[in-house]
Parts: structure tokens; sequence; C-alpha cells
């Protein structure tokens, strides 16, 4: 028998063949295959290689971030952490309480009641007298952000002596440590620094007589139409302030309780400049208080004896070179007559004045530099350098000031003669006056101001003659005593007072003036000098500081025998 191959039932397939059996490659619709079926061509080798590199270097970045939190910043992401649940807290120290000379409490820390013991909620109180809120000032509390952590965490004195005496009012805050939850409610607390508290602070100022001195000035100004006013009262051997007031003022404890906003902008933008401190911080025109400064000035250059006369007729004509029909004519506020050195700072004679600062005929006059040069001396025009913020300057009209002012303008006689009368743009402040009225009455020692009790300052010892001063200090002596004297108002039988008046008009139209007085008592053995300042009053009124300080020194007589006697 023939022998046969056995057949294979499951042929073997070429690859050929199984692609022509898929009927979508045999006259199938090519447009509408089936993707299933559809073949994958093989990335090329290039981007295999460009895809690669941006795996690795995603990766590397990453793993340089992880390594960078985890090895650089890593103690402090820790600590931040621990600071979430961890933290410290200051523990404010109480403010120092501040008194007055006679121990009166003016300015003191406060606990609520529903925060009882928490060093950390007590607030700043302060008298309701009147006229301390400027010498006080207010403070600034510490300040939360919105999570309540204290980004300021200091109570800050802002003004008055609560910032003049801030570092030594405000103590060292202490430290608590707090250790919080999830849920950032309080676990535990431990007090890690205890704080220190402020020291306190006694100021020279006598509460009960600067709010007479404050209320004398309010009832004047409501009475007659000024605008505002102030008053200093010195101690003309240590330089301590007794008084030093400003009015109006405004609400210490609004200031200071910051709770009713309407109040506060009301305060604000009050048209009277409630937050000017016009014993020290306004500038104003002087008029003829300066006049006992020029006349020593002239005694001391030697420009004219005290007893020699100048004649006052009421006017005084200095011929225009430029124009001889119209000549300058400076006026007197009264025919005087005859007077020397001593009748004219009583009478206060204008055209005396003219002719010892400027010159007229044979005498030749001070002169501006000289002038300048002796109100520089005493202080007017200049900074006192009291211990309260924001003191002013004012200012002294020299030939470089008018130049610098008026883009060139020359310096002329008649700007002589109006700044020997405290007039054309002199400017002072009631503290530098006094402080200058105080060197007149003790010798020539000239005092810096101070409202700390027992803070004795340092004083400059002008080089003025004993003599010289007597002159002046006898001519501000007959401004009370004599007939036609200007401060006749302040004559007592029972205290001796010295004084010099002023009016200084106010703007071109001199309709409105300013009112000063300035002197000292007792007259013999000087202790405390003084200054009231009625501001921006009607000019036909006849009634101005020397009134207040009338009234003043009546009470001081039946109330404060300590400041009056003999």
């Amino acid at each position: 028998m023939r022998s046969e191959k056995k057949k294979n039932n499951c042929p073997e397939i070429a690859p050929d063949e199984v692609l022509l059996d898929n009927p979508s490659l045999v006259g199938g619709d090519v447009g509408h295959q089936d993707h299933s079926t559809r073949m994958e061509m093989p990335l090329s080798g290039k981007a295999v290689f460009f895809l690669g590199l941006v795996f690795i270097l995603l990766a590397a970045s990453l793993l340089f971030r992880v390594g960078f939190i985890q090895i650089v910043e890593g103690e402090s992401y820790v600590l931040q952490s621990e600071r979430n649940r961890m933290n410290y807290t200051p523990l404010f120290a109480e403010r120092g309480i501040i008194y007055d000379r006679n121990d009166n409490i003016l300015a003191w820390n406060e606990l609520p009641e529903n925060e009882a013991g928490s060093r950390n909620a007590f607030s700043r109180e302060y008298t309701d007298r009147p006229g301390l809120a400027h010498i006080l000032g207010y403070i600034q509390e510490p300040r939360k952000d919105k999570f309540g952590f204290y980004y300021q965490e200091e109570f800050k004195g802002l003004a008055g002596v609560e910032k003049s005496y801030d570092p030594l009012l405000s103590g060292q805050n202490g430290m608590i440590f707090l250790e919080r939850g999830a849920d950032m409610e309080i676990r535990s607390q431990n007090r890690i620094k205890e704080p220190k508290p402020g020291d306190s602070l006694t100021l020279s100022i006598d509460t009960d007589l600067q709010e007479i001195f404050y209320q004398e000035i309010n009832s004047l100004t409501e009475e007659v139409g000024f605008q505002a006013g102030a008053g200093v009262m010195m101690d003309v051997e240590t330089g301590q302030l007794i008084v030093a007031t400003s009015y109006p003022e405004f609400d210490l404890q609004a200031i200071s309780r910051r709770e009713d906003e309407e109040l506060l902008q009301e305060q604000f933008t009050d048209q009277r400049n409630l937050f000017l401190n016009r014993s020290s911080s306004g500038t104003y025109v002087p008029g003829s208080v300066v006049k006992p400064f020029v006349a020593l000035a002239a005694l001391e250059e030697n420009v004219i004896s005290p007893d020699r006369q100048l004649t006052s007729a009421g006017t005084l004509t200095i011929p225009n070179p430029y124009d001889p029909t119209r000549p300058s004519i400076f006026t007197d506020w009264q025919v005087h007559g005859d007077v020397d050195m001593r009748r004219a700072l009583a009478v206060s004679s204008n055209i005396y004045f003219y002719k010892v600062g400027g010159g007229y005929g044979d005498l030749e006059g001070l002169g501006i530099h000289k002038m300048a040069e002796y109100f520089d001396s005493f202080g007017l025009g200049k900074q006192t350098g009291v211990d309260i913020p924001y003191e002013k300057a004012g200012n002294v009209p020299t030939p470089q000031w008018k130049a610098e002012q008026f883009q060139g303008d020359m310096w002329r006689l008649g700007d002589t003669y109006n700044t020997s009368i405290g007039q054309y743009g002199f400017t002072i402040t009631p503290m530098q006056l006094t402080k200058a009225t105080a060197a007149l009455a003790n010798g020539g020692k000239l005092h810096r101001p101070t409202l700390r009790l027992n803070n004795r300052a340092s004083y400059q010892e002008l080089e003025v003659s004993s003599d010289n001063l007597r002159v002046i200090q006898e001519g501000m002596r007959a401004a009370v005593q004599d007939s036609g004297g200007t401060a006749r108002a302040l004559q007592f039988s029972e205290l001796e007072v010295a004084a010099k008046t002023g009016t200084a008009e106010r703007g071109t139209g001199s309709d409105r003036v300013n009112s000063w007085v300035t002197g000292y008592f007792p007259y013999q053995e000087p202790r405390y000098a003084f200054t009231i300042l009625m501001i921006n009053g009607p000019a036909d009124n006849l009634i101005g500081g020397s009134a207040v300080m009338r009234n003043i020194i009546d009470q001081m007589l039946n109330e404060f025998p300590q400041y009056v006697a003999n």
C-alpha cells in the first residue's frame, strides 16, 4: 500500500492572508475604517528622547523643591507649625501715673470690671478738669491684625507729656506663653517674663490754678468776642511751669476712649483748631510787649540814656527820597509829649521806640541787626526747649528774611520802625515771652521752661548790666503804678506787680487784634513771671489780657497765698 501523509487540520496561515480577510481592506469603505483595527506606527527615537528628557526635568525639579523645603526651610516650617500651636504674646506694662505738683492724679490706668486681673486689658484714663488737655496729651493703644495678633506692642504717647515722657511712663512689657489646640483654643498659658510698670511723673503744674487761667480766658472770649487764648506762669528761679494752658482745647476723654466717632470728627474738623497748643505751638505778632527788650538793648549799646526825653507828638514823618510829596508817616496810639525811657515803657509810646530802634535826627538808633541780636539773646523767635512736643519758633524780621519772603525787596527804615514795636512779620509764642520776661525779673538768667516738678533745668546767664535791668524793671512797674500806665488793671494793694501790655494788629484791615500782657510778681523779690494772650478780638474792644490777669490775681490773693505773698 502506498503510504500517505496525514493531513494537518490547522494549516499554517500567512500574514498577508490575515490582511486579505479584513473586509475593511477588501472592497470595504476606507473612509469609515474601524479604529480598533488600525495599525499603530512606532514613535521615533528622537521623540522618545525628548519625552524622556521632559520627565527627567520634572522629576528633578520636584526632588529639588522637596529637598529645599525639607533641608533648607525645614526648620522655619517647623517653627511656624509650632507657633500655630504655641505662641508668645506681650503682657503689657502698666503706664506710669501722672500727678500735678499737689499730688492730684491727672492720668491713670483702669481695668474693665469683666477683665479684672488681666494685665493686657487696662485703659488710660484722664482727669476731666479743664485746661489740661494740651499738657497731658494722649496715647495710642497696642494694635492687632485681623487674626488677633499684635503688630504694635506698646502704648505709645502721641501728644503732651504722654509723648515727651513716653520712655519714662512706658515701662517694659512682659511676655506670656500660650499653647493652643488644633481648634486654636488656648489650652494652657504661662508667664515667662513679668512686666515692669512705668515710672510715675509729677508735673510742676498746679491743676487748680491752671483751671482758673483757662476759665478766665474762656469767659473773656465769650464776653468780648475773642477767638482763642493762652496763659503761662513760670517760676523765675527754676523755670518750672505752674500754668501752661491753651483755649479752646479738645475733649481728652473722647480722644482717649475713641468711642464716639461723630464727636471725634467734630473735634478734628472744628474751625478753631482745638489741637493747637497756643502756649507753645502758636506763633503770634507780639506788639508792644517787645519794647522792654528794645529798651534794654538801647541801654546796653549806649544808644540813649534812660533819662533822655524824646518827644511823642502823635506822628513821626519820614521824607520819601523817591517822591518828596509822599512822606512816610508813623503814628503813636496817642500823644504822649516828652517821655524818658521809664515813662515810654509805662505809656507804651510808639514814637519813642521808633526813634530808639531805627534812629531819628541826631539819635542814631539801634538798627535792625542789633535789635535782632538782643531779641535772639532773650529767646524771642526761637524754641524755648520746653519739655512738650511740637513747639514752634516764630520769627524776628531781618533784611535777609525780607529778601527771602519778598523776592529780594530791600529793607527800609520803616521796616526797622515797625519791628521795634513788635509788628511786621514778628511772631513769638507765649512760652517764649514768659521765658524772656522771667530773665528781666531774675537778673538775666534765661531758664529753659519745664513741666516736671523738681527738674531744675540749666539756664544761660545773659551778660547784661544790672543797672540797665533795673531801669527796665522800673519802667514795667510804672506801667502798673503810674497814671496813664497801660497795665493799671494790675494795681493791687496786697501785691506789687510789674507788667507790659501789647496790642498787635492782625491783617491789613486792622479790625482785629491780639491782646497781650506779660509781667512778674512780687516786684521787689520776683518769684513768678506770667503771660496772657487773647487772640483775634475786635479792635474797638478795650478789655483784653490785663483784665484776665486782674481776675486771676484777685482769686490768687484769696485762694493761693503761696504764690502771691510779698
